[in-house]
């Protein structure tokens, strides 16, 4: 029987496929979830769909719900993509990934979007997240070659504008992970996994006066992963795909001819169902059993968790980020990421630069956080755009 061995140089995905277990879908290192939290948080599979891919709202504390539209609205809020001022839109975004613990697991994500009437646009996206080199092992610790985990996402977007300030958006997505080569666990084998799942967006925008000067303040609501749940064997432990409420806001002032500022807010939420607490014997005596269906699963989320409201308050992920822009060719960006100690407890600062000249867009944001507390710190994200046919 083929094992996974896992090195102090990969300490790759720990997956956990035995029926009836409740535990993480996929760790990378001892206690880290490949979103960069810590163990105690609210396990779903796949979080790499819950990564923020590209560098201009990973600069601004992972903001992006209201922020001016982008063609990385495909991840951030499909419905602004009718809002964008070219008809065609390319981006390209790389990041590597935990550095701190793993020297080659790396994020990709390709991002497109196509006007096809005043009122309409599509979009398109990949995301493909590589989770580095294993080596394979037998029984007797005879190499057997290596094997490179993996998973990705194809997204397909409408955007659909109602009058001149609103729009709603709708996505659709194939989901993909191999992460285990067959190995058996409990003598059950396993499988890779796929799901599909859909968002559903809406952004208004207002422009305005304040202060005497010209602004825009606007607001987005994005509803993502809404999909069925995967599972890595025949009959094994089912789990709930990364399912997020984001609601924010951004207002936008306009300083002068040349100058901009924008202060920005996002919230997000996870609509999956808070683990109870259980005793011994498996019995739950607090909370609500989170075996159930998906539906249940999202419109529960709100009420479940055990320690009640205040619960339910620690696992909202607060995203405030600022950008100052110079003409609309060179900007500035800083924000601040902050999740609950219990929920996971990613807490860093962001900062990064965008330059925007004859139709090509590069950015690039960095992580600043506590080189023993986080294994996000020094992340670098590069992002490159090109918006042609106007």
């Amino acid at each position: 029987m083929k094992m996974l061995k896992l090195f102090v140089r990969t300490c790759i995905c720990m997956v956990a496929l035995m029926p009836g277990v409740r535990t993480m879908a996929q760790t990378v290192g001892t206690g880290t979830n490949v979103n960069g939290s810590t163990s105690n948080t609210i396990t779903t599979a796949v979080p790499f769909l819950a990564i923020s891919p590209d560098a201009h709202s990973g600069a601004m504390g992972e903001a992006g719900v209201a922020l001016a539209p982008t063609v990385n609205d495909n991840f951030w809020n499909p419905s602004k993509l009718v809002f964008l001022d070219d008809p065609t839109n390319f981006s390209l975004s790389y990041s590597p990934w935990l550095r701190n613990l793993i020297p080659d697991i790396n994020l990709a994500y390709l991002s497109f979007a196509q006007k096809t009437d005043a009122r309409t646009t599509i979009g398109a996206s990949l995301r493909y997240f590589n989770l580095g080199k294993i080596e394979l092992v037998d029984a007797n610790q005879n190499q057997q070659g290596t094997f490179e985990p993996n998973e990705f996402s194809i997204d397909a977007s409408v955007a659909r504008k109602f009058g001149d300030n609103f729009s709603l958006g709708l996505s659709a997505r194939y989901i993909y992970s191999n992460l285990t080569n067959g190995i058996a666990v409990s003598s059950q084998p396993t499988r890779s996994a796929s799901a599909v799942a859909a968002d559903v967006s809406l952004y208004y925008k207002n422009p305005t006066q304040q202060f005497g000067k010209d602004a825009l303040f606007a607001f987005g609501v994005d509803i993502s992963n809404i999909g069925t749940k995967m599972s890595y064997s025949d009959n094994g432990q089912k789990y709930f795909l990364p399912t997020n409420l984001k609601i924010g806001a951004a207002n936008t002032y306009f300083l002068d001819a040349e100058d901009q500022l924008t202060i920005t807010l996002d919230l997000n939420k996870l609509l999956v169902p808070t683990p109870p607490i259980r005793d011994a014997n498996g019995n739950i005596i607090s909370g609500r059993d989170d075996n159930r269906s998906v539906v249940s699963g999202i419109f529960g989320s709100f009420t479940d968790a055990p320690g009640g409201f205040s619960e339910e308050l620690k696992e909202i992920t607060l995203s405030p980020g600022i950008e100052y822009m110079y003409s609309k060719l060179f900007a500035l960006r800083a924000g601040y990421f902050y999740e609950n100690p219990d929920k996971g407890g990613r807490q860093y600062t962001t900062v990064g630069a965008g330059i925007n000249y004859d139709g090509v867009a590069l950015d690039f944001s960095y992580i600043i956080a506590s080189q023993q507390n986080s294994p996000l710190a020094n992340t670098l994200r590069l992002s490159l755009g090109y918006n042609f046919g106007k």
